[in-house]
């Protein structure tokens, strides 16, 4: 860990179901430290029960390492569902509190880690400044046909439409494509990791994604079904119950209840057994059959990338996709990898409130 000084650092949380990932960075955006904390072990040095311990793990961690939490300029976190009123970074107030519990019923997996990240923190140090970045706001550019849903009025009114996720992924890929070069009019991108989704990305803008409402729909991932006919769920909901059918969906499906092996796409690509076939073949012919209509959305494409654990490691998953998507004529050069940078974008959300916030020199 780096033990360079951290005066007005910027803390970033990613608070989950069942891990806290961390990183620290300064003024100029450089990492100085990060990690991953488990929760729910139960046992273990790296194992805390709940988010509260996990932070305390960290905070602790990083008071060794040179790093205390008097330092701090402000601490950052990842939510990932902002509803309907929160489509761009913003600092927390009981108001955008409000807001983040009010999303809850969209993200039920998401929102109330994310809140307990937020709490704990709270709790430890109620005078940091600390502020929100949110998935779905990326995706706040999509123009209303993409966004809409064909329900009555009074649904809509109640916020029902597609909001898409993976923003800050998104958000941070666009960046770090932007730093190399010209950016492509046209891109199509992937970010394949346990969860998954492709975005239609004009002139570095989001203009069509493949989640929906929550992070359930679209492509195929570790354990969640993607796309399905409505009349499926409805069905599964009657048999199952809403609750039964809701955790069968988002933690029993997928590549998981696809392979009856694993959602982890390393054990999967290692398998000989039908079943893993079949699942690693489904996951890349929906992908690119995905990406396929986001490419309508644009109107063409000029080049792809692919981020996230899956799309960085799993050479054979891109090739399997680039192979079906090769009517569109992208070259080999056009072609990207490009490692998430989730927290550094987060970070630097942050740091450009807490510089609009501060007072101007006379």
């Amino acid at each position: 860990m780096n033990r360079a000084p951290s005066q007005g650092a910027i803390l970033v949380l990613n608070a989950g179901s069942s891990s806290l990932k961390y990183a620290l960075f300064g003024q100029d955006l450089a990492r100085i430290a990060g990690g991953v904390v488990e929760i729910g072990t139960g046992a273990g040095k790296d194992g805390c029960r709940h988010h509260r311990e996990a932070l305390d793990h960290v905070l602790a961690t990083l008071e060794g390492a040179g790093h205390p939490l008097h330092r701090l300029a402000a601490a950052a976190h990842r939510v990932v569902h902002g509803g309907c009123t929160l489509a761009a970074p913003a600092r927390i107030t009981p108001a955008v509190m409000q807001a983040i519990r009010g999303a809850i019923s969209l993200a039920p997996l998401h929102n109330p880690a994310n809140l307990a990240g937020i709490e704990a923190l709270s709790a430890l140090a109620p005078e940091l400044p600390q502020y929100a970045s949110f998935d779905t706001a990326f995706h706040a550019t999509n123009p209303p046909e993409a966004r809409t849903y064909a329900l009555p009025a009074e649904w809509r009114a109640r916020g029902l439409c597609r909001y898409g996720f993976h923003g800050l992924s998104y958000a941070a890929l666009v960046d770090e494509l932007a730093a190399r070069g010209p950016l492509p009019r046209r891109l199509l991108a992937f970010h394949l990791g346990s969860g998954a989704s492709a975005c239609a990305i004009l002139e570095g803008r989001s203009v069509a994604t493949t989640m929906g409402c929550s992070p359930l729909s679209g492509l195929v991932m570790a354990t969640r079904a993607g796309d399905l006919d409505p009349a499926l769920v409805l069905w599964l909901a009657e048999e199952l119950g809403v609750a039964g059918a809701r955790t069968l969906l988002n933690r029993e499906a997928g590549l998981s209840g696809l392979s009856g092996e694993s959602g982890d796409m390393r054990v999967l690509l290692e398998s000989d057994s039908p079943a893993a076939r079949l699942a690693v073949g489904h996951y890349t012919y929906w992908a690119a059959r995905h990406g396929a209509s986001l490419i309508a959305a644009m109107g063409g494409v000029e080049a792809i990338a692919f981020t996230g654990g899956i799309g960085e490691n799993a050479k054979t998953v891109r090739e399997a996709i680039l192979n079906r998507l090769g009517f569109a004529g992208v070259p080999e050069e056009n072609v990207h990898v490009i490692a998430a940078r989730e927290e550094r974008r987060i970070a630097r959300e942050a740091l450009s409130l807490m510089r609009k916030r501060a007072p101007q020199p006379q």
